[in-house]
């Protein structure tokens, strides 16, 4: 990073973090993880003043857009699991934790490791990358060095097999 940028941020730092505290909704520890992953993206490089504003309104963009990717990685951190689960509860937050519900619990994450298991590897790719690694298709077809409209037709077609495998009897999803 060029040292005059750099200047112009540690001016701005202040402001910036102000900034961040005021897209995290006042949350401090998640302003200064907005504005660290800011800092990096200045400093690798992924982000590039081109001139077109002030330093100030695009550095405040950046930091703007960085919250909103986190708090998008935020939304959805839980796991597809917990998304099953919840649909089949139709709650937004699990029931008491009884040794009913537990055993439940493992039924399920037994069922769904099973049908994961069954899907061809790119379906299980794709959606492993999706819902466990918080990556967006785009970025799970660069991983796994596939074009997007092939990485969104596993996505699609993996979530769709997913969802028969999980519906069928449990004594017919143990065929092999």
């Amino acid at each position: 990073m060029e040292r005059e940028i750099a200047d112009q941020l540690e001016a701005l730092h202040p402001d910036a973090f102000g900034w961040a505290l005021h897209c995290c909704g006042g949350d401090v520890s998640r302003a200064e993880d907005v504005l660290q992953s800011a800092y990096l993206k200045a400093a690798s490089g992924r982000v590039v003043f081109g001139g077109a504003s002030s330093f100030k309104t695009w550095w405040f963009g950046v930091i703007r857009l960085t919250a909103h990717e986190e708090f998008r990685r935020l939304k959805n951190r839980e796991s597809l699991l917990g998304r099953l689960i919840q649909r089949g509860w139709g709650e937004t937050s699990p029931p008491q934790t009884t040794p009913a519900h537990q055993i439940e619990q493992e039924e399920q994450v037994t069922a769904l490791r099973l049908a994961l298991s069954r899907l061809p590897s790119r379906q299980a790719e794709v959606l492993h990358l999706v819902f466990y690694q918080d990556l967006t298709i785009r970025e799970a077809a660069a991983v796994m060095k596939v074009g997007l409209g092939s990485a969104r037709q596993h996505y699609e077609r993996g979530k769709a097999r997913l969802r028969q495998f999980l519906l069928l009897p449990p004594e017919s999803s143990y065929e092999p």
